[in-house]
């Protein structure tokens, strides 16, 4: 070390990721007392820096240096990739089809964080302070992305690392959520534990970070004092490239089934319930022809419960006053006759996409609703294919490796994915999770883009203020009332 205040050192650090360089002779000390931030955009090399600091990836060449400290107390790293780990493996065990009751709620929210351990003083602190208090028996599975978000901090803080690595811990919270998760980051940095901050955009650095690490494409631009970084000229410039100019949309594609004359969705008095959980009661949600939705609220209030009934995957829909794309729900429609009317683009499918693919066979995908390119295809949906990619801005990655993408690109494609069947509802769960300022104005105008030249409709699941579309001309929102959530819809 190079001397008793320097926790950690990187010298000369590269690492291939995929085939492609991820970090690039990266030099970076860190100081005892000092909080940082690591800004740059979607590819910059901010995971794999975390991954290298947190021994996830042990294949990188160059000098990694610690002290003995750091190496015996760790480094904590809460991102979005423990929660699919954690979830997948779920899934993996479930043992519901065995069960009497037909369920397996799986590893729950107290036993994930406490591990095995008694619950202390800590434990119910950082719960209240979180106001997690109401899912600690449930199931990881059935835990809102902004949820888990907060269940692997807690667990992270319990460990008592001594370097805590957070990626974008606002992402995927409420509005509420947000304040609670800033309100312990600021808590965090007062106190003597080092932090390093993961931030996609600038406005994401907190107040109390004392310094930043600005990377772009694995090199480091610049390190140093926060307000010395921030003061600099390239740094904004590469916050805030200019937007690449977006192309006319393809023809649409051909459609086997006949276009409904009425509304495309149409749920009367709808309610939702899982033993003593309610989960929606009441709902009357009209989607008419020529509308774009915003369907907004808190975690856990139950918009991926509704989701799932418009899409076919909830067999509670059953019995229902449910009529989707004007057939009403059980008369005999198959699970793939509703699919094939949605485009659909969440973060999970992005985690979960298959492997070594190029990115014309990704988009070829979207046709046969597969995740990988299974079936017969041919010049046709290529020639569709591409210039679907070429309308998005991406005509120039057409025979790229899909993995070798920045993390933005790729939620790109898969926009284009989405699209190429062209759909009559286009649905975007959370679409902007994850994504720095320039892909996630991108893909917004993209989406506009879209609702004004195509007659595809837009479903936008969001809680993030600024992240709607222009387009967006109807809004269902569920709002508190002493017995959970109620659902207002109102048309703009």
């Amino acid at each position: 070390m190079t001397d008793n205040q320097t926790m950690l050192s990187l010298q000369a650090v590269n690492l291939v990721y995929r085939s492609k360089p991820a970090l690039r002779q990266l030099d970076w000390d860190l100081r005892r007392g000092q909080h940082w931030a690591c800004v740059g955009p979607n590819g910059a090399g901010k995971t794999s820096l975390a991954r290298v600091l947190s021994h996830q990836a042990s294949h990188f060449s160059g000098v990694y240096r610690s002290t003995p400290a750091l190496e015996q107390e760790g480094v904590a790293y809460v991102c979005f990739e423990q929660a699919q780990a954690l979830c997948a493996r779920d899934r993996k065990l479930d043992d519901s089809e065995y069960r009497a009751d037909a369920s397996d709620p799986g590893t729950r929210v107290r036993d994930a964080i406490l591990g095995g351990r008694a619950p202390d003083r800590q434990f119910h602190d950082w719960v209240a302070r979180l106001r997690m208090g109401h899912i600690l028996d449930r199931g990881l599975r059935f835990i809102s992305t902004g949820e888990m978000r907060k269940t692997l901090l807690v667990r992270a803080l319990l460990s008592q690392p001594a370097l805590l690595i957070l990626d974008s811990p606002l992402d995927g919270l409420d509005r509420a959520g947000q304040r609670a998760m800033q309100e312990a980051i600021d808590e965090l940095l007062a106190g003597e534990r080092s932090l390093l901050l993961l931030c996609r955009q600038l406005e994401d650095v907190p107040a109390g970070v004392s310094h930043l690490l600005v990377l772009d494409e694995g090199r480091v631009l610049c390190s140093g004092e926060r307000d010395s970084v921030l003061a600099r000229s390239d740094v904004r410039e590469l916050m805030r490239p200019p937007l690449p100019p977006l192309g006319v949309l393809p023809a649409p594609a051909p459609r086997n089934y006949t276009v409904p004359e009425g509304p495309l969705l149409d749920l009367r008095d709808v309610g939702v319930a899982y033993g003593d959980l309610q989960v929606l009661q009441g709902l009357h949600w009209r989607f008419e022809r020529g509308q774009h939705c915003c369907v907004a609220g808190p975690n856990g209030c139950g918009k991926t419960t509704l989701l799932s009934l418009i899409t076919g995957d909830n067999h509670k829909a059953y019995g229902q006053d449910i009529t989707l794309f004007g057939r009403k729900r059980g008369s005999g429609e198959s699970i793939w006759e509703i699919k094939q009317k949605y485009g659909q683009l969440d973060t999970q499918l992005q985690l979960n996409f298959a492997r070594n693919m190029k990115v014309v066979e990704v988009v070829v995908s979207g046709f046969f609703d597969s995740v990988g390119l299974f079936d017969n295809w041919g010049d046709v949906q290529r020639r569709c294919a591409e210039q679907w990619l070429a309308a998005l801005g991406l005509g120039a990655y057409i025979r790229d490796s899909f993995d070798t993408l920045s993390f933005g690109l790729q939620r790109m494609v898969l926009l284009a994915r989405a699209m190429v069947k062209s759909p009559l509802i286009l649905l975007l769960d959370e679409p902007t999770l994850g994504l720095d300022g320039t892909h996630r104005r991108l893909l917004l105008n993209a989406v506009d883009h879209i609702a004004a030249n195509s007659d595809t409709q837009v479903i936008f699941v969001s809680h993030s203020a600024g992240d709607n579309p222009a387009c967006i001309n109807q809004q269902l929102r569920f709002e508190p009332d002493h017995e959970g959530f109620r659902v207002v819809v109102e048309n703009l």
